[in-house]
């Protein structure tokens, strides 16, 4: 039955930046502490750190506008930058005699679904560090014009993640999102149009994960379970405890268990849901007939044909229509704004002058659309998932990446706590701030072509972003 402890709820309201100095000292005296105590994060390096620090002075000195665009692979980058500016940079910036503002901080872009699982207090909190939320499915006007106003002419600079959102790859860039561009060329224009002459530049920032110790036994164990819970029987029992940790031993395992995986969910959708989901290759030891490479096609193919059905199922139930040109991270993004639409009520003025019957009718909606959604929820952890991942090299890292997916994956299944995923070990931090990107320069070319200039500085943002991934 649909899950009771969901209600209708008024309308999403839009969460202003609303910064409070003690609540950004505050955060910054505790953060050494929740690095240390509640993440794996045990160091964090930074290289060029001094291209940052002269964008800082050049934004103090009224000579600049700048946005720091971030890779965004794990739910800590936020803490991660946040010690990377109030800790390291003003070190770098002494060293090399630049001068500094004395508050330190930026104004950040955040999605207005957080506070939703993470808790309201998450959103005061960001509002007071000076978050300004944004919705993700539709066009959200009233954050739009924040996030403008902010960039031109806030006292802070800007933070945005171009991607949109996590995807647990380390050395692995999900297609960017056009919205940074547009939000930089805006910013060149509103500054022009009241004589101002700053200079307008997007800056790639990327952020990586390694693990300190190589842990080979932690991933094991991890993957030891997720096949427990599958129902994959495991057949390991006569390895050695080395054999197991042998890298193509745990790759044929993640293969195997993935394919074990995609059959569950194939059948289930097949038999339920009516999709259309064909067959392929689905024998108990299809990897012992062909090559990796194949076995990884295989997978691919399937994966892409389940995840194309399992959001058909809630693009029907909402009457969403998909284009072919739409990515499934758009189609992702329609549904959620389509659930939130029936559970956030715009056209309820009141809910308390509804009858009882009325709020029985608007709950019960509120629960079917929940249950829609979490079939789009299956989705978006897996839309940046490639077989060839690991494959085309197989480091711990990676290996850590996939099977944590895999465990999101069967945690939404079975309803767990996302918020309790497993730390295999811990992690140092690379970052690199790259080379500041001009928009201002790129002007001429946004006011001929306006689409070809935002594709441009997006891919070129791209091109930055995968450029810093160290191997």
């Amino acid at each position: 039955m649909p899950n009771s402890s969901i209600h209708v709820q008024p309308p999403l309201k839009f969460i202003s930046p609303n910064f409070k100095d003690l609540v950004q000292k505050g955060t910054k005296l505790i953060l050494p502490w929740w690095l240390k105590f509640q993440t794996s994060v045990a160091n964090i390096q930074v290289e060029n750190l001094e291209t940052l620090a002269q964008l800082y002075q050049s934004f103090h000195q009224g000579k600049a506008r700048f946005l720091i665009a971030f890779r965004h692979p794990s739910i800590n980058d936020q803490f991660c930058l946040g010690y990377m500016i109030w800790y390291l940079l003003p070190k770098v910036a002494k060293q090399k005699g630049i001068t500094l503002p004395s508050l330190l901080h930026y104004h950040f872009i955040f999605d207005r679904g957080i506070p939703l699982w993470a808790g309201n207090f998450v959103g005061k909190w960001y509002s007071y560090l000076g978050g300004s939320s944004i919705l993700r499915g539709k066009l959200d006007r009233q954050g739009l014009k924040s996030a403008r106003e902010l960039f031109a002419n806030g006292n802070l600079p800007m933070m945005a993640a171009p991607e949109g959102g996590t995807n647990g790859h380390n050395e692995k860039v999900s297609t960017l999102e056009p919205g940074i561009a547009q939000m930089g060329f805006w910013c060149v224009e509103d500054i022009s149009k009241v004589d101002r002459s700053e200079e307008v530049f997007i800056l790639p920032v990327g952020i990586q994960y390694k693990y300190l110790d190589e842990p080979w036994k932690n991933v094991e164990k991890l993957l030891t379970t997720l096949e427990k819970d599958s129902g994959l029987l495991l057949g390991m029992e006569n390895l050695s405890a080395q054999e197991k940790l042998a890298p193509s031993k745990l790759y044929q395992r993640l293969l195997r268990l993935a394919g074990h995986l995609l059959g569950k969910m194939e059948d289930f959708y097949q038999r339920f849901y009516h999709g259309k989901l064909p067959k392929l290759t689905q024998e108990k030891n299809f990897q012992q007939s062909f090559t990796d490479d194949q076995v990884n096609e295989n997978i691919n193919t399937r994966l892409n044909t389940l995840l194309n059905a399992a959001l058909e199922v809630a693009e029907e139930y909402f009457h969403i229509h998909s284009k072919d040109s739409f990515s499934f991270i758009d189609r992702c993004r329609r549904i959620e704004q389509a659930g939130w639409d029936c559970i956030y009520r715009e056209d309820i003025e009141n809910l308390a002058a509804l009858s009882p019957l009325d709020i029985r009718l608007a709950n019960r909606l509120a629960q079917e659309a929940s249950l829609r959604m979490w079939h789009m929820r299956l989705v978006e952890s897996f839309v940046a998932v490639n077989g060839k991942y690991i494959q085309e090299k197989p480091t711990v890292d990676r290996f850590a990446d996939i099977t944590l997916l895999i465990w999101d994956l069967i945690n939404q299944i079975q309803g767990g706590n996302s918020l309790k995923r497993p730390r295999l070990g811990k992690q140092k931090v690379d970052m690199t701030v790259g080379q500041p990107i001009s928009v201002s320069q790129r002007r001429q070319a946004y006011q001929t072509q306006r689409r070809k200039a935002i594709s441009d500085l997006t891919q070129d943002l791209q091109n930055a972003l995968e450029g810093m991934i160290k191997s």
